[in-house]
């Protein structure tokens, strides 16, 4: 026992109850949490290993989770190999091991806490932008749906490139889209300055095929600072996805407040195919309520729908069906929605749809004036 105490890296353990502790903190003071962490401590944290990692044009995030496993495997194998080999020293091995484990979980929760977790606790989104979240009738849902589909079919009429099929297809490479998507949330920030930062663009993932197994679109990694996305999805949902993961980035966590930033990135941009990807986001959630609520007046604004906009979501609805309800995807789906509730997000994965609420918001504030 005194020889494991004696262990260099065990104090490593004490980061276990730092972590709980500075997550109680953030949850007991909006202060600490935003003021003195995510507008400052996160601000510069968040900065510096984004724009070190953002020197790279691939992913780091993913070539961690790759090698990650390898790397794991062999030093498994060779502390078996150690065990099987020291009988006499079994039992101190097999402690040295466990404490080697929980050192590493350790570190893993404090540098999650660090980066993204204390994020969770910190002031909504409506704070900075001023909306009041409220109850809302049918009529302004209806509405606010329908406008959004006028929208859609407008941009969908400039947009510059179509398949042979006359589908949505990106007029740039997926590096370049990354960099006009960062361009759109620096424009952004001059609006909202908690933007404000210097951060890497959005990255591609080499592996996209195989992360529509999880039926992920996109996914921040905290302790790179990059913001992933899939690009093997039709291209009209790219764009909104990489604006996404880049509110996550600037650290709001909560997925209908990165949905609706997300929203307000793409809606800001001088490019008509981030515009388009955006309002088709919001467009379609927003339509998703509707229908909850009142099929007929949804099926009453889908046939409004051009014929492009028709097309782009019948190829999204074809992609997807491949993928639909496969172990990985279900898997993937439940650990997404306990990751969620963890965090302070109790709707689980139902959060996503609560971007109506900010939209309509909008909606109310623009009708004011």
């Amino acid at each position: 026992m005194i020889k494991l105490l004696k262990l260099k890296r065990i104090y490593l353990l004490l980061l276990f109850p730092l972590s709980f502790l500075l997550i109680f903190i953030a949850k007991t003071s909006i202060f600490f949490a935003e003021q003195i962490y995510a507008l400052h401590i996160y601000k510069w944290l968040s900065q510096i290993i984004s724009l070190i990692t953002g020197l790279v044009p691939i992913s780091l995030a993913e070539l961690l989770i790759i090698i990650l496993p390898i790397v794991l495997i062999i030093l498994l194998i060779k502390f078996i190999i150690r065990i099987y080999r020291d009988r006499e020293a079994r039992k101190v091995n097999l402690a040295k091991g466990l404490i080697n484990v929980l050192c590493m979980v350790s570190v893993l929760l404090f540098l999650f806490t660090i980066l993204a977790g204390l994020n969770y606790y910190r002031y909504p989104f409506s704070y900075y932008s001023n909306l009041e979240i409220d109850k809302y009738s049918l009529e302004e849902l209806y509405d606010m749906t329908s406008q959004l589909a006028v929208q859609a079919n407008d941009l969908r009429s400039s947009i510059p490139q179509v398949n042979e099929d006359g589908v949505f297809k990106l007029s740039m490479s997926k590096y370049k889209l990354a960099k006009e998507a960062n361009k759109a949330m620096r424009k952004l920030s001059k609006e909202y300055p908690v933007f404000k930062g210097l951060y890497g663009s959005p990255k591609p993932i080499l592996l996209s095929k195989l992360m529509s197994y999880t039926e992920i679109t996109g996914i921040f990694i905290p302790f790179t600072m990059e913001a992933n996305v899939n690009v093997d999805v039709p291209d009209y949902t790219i764009p909104f996805t990489m604006c996404h993961e880049m509110a996550h980035q600037r650290g709001f966590m909560r997925e209908d407040e990165a949905n609706y930033i997300g929203y307000l990135v793409g809606m800001s941009s001088d490019n008509v195919e981030l515009m388009y990807s955006s309002t088709m986001y919001a467009l379609v959630t927003s339509g998703n309520a509707l229908y909850r609520q009142a099929p007929d007046l949804y099926f009453e604004i889908i046939s409004s729908y051009s014929e492009g906009v028709v097309k782009d979501i019948r190829a999204n609805i074809n992609y997807w069906s491949k993928y639909e309800d496969n172990v990985i995807s279900v898997i993937s789906d439940k650990v997404n929605d306990t990751y969620l509730k963890a965090n302070s997000q109790s709707d689980g994965v139902k959060s996503y749809g609560r971007m109506v609420d900010l939209l309509l918001a909008k909606y109310r504030a623009d009708q004011a004036r």
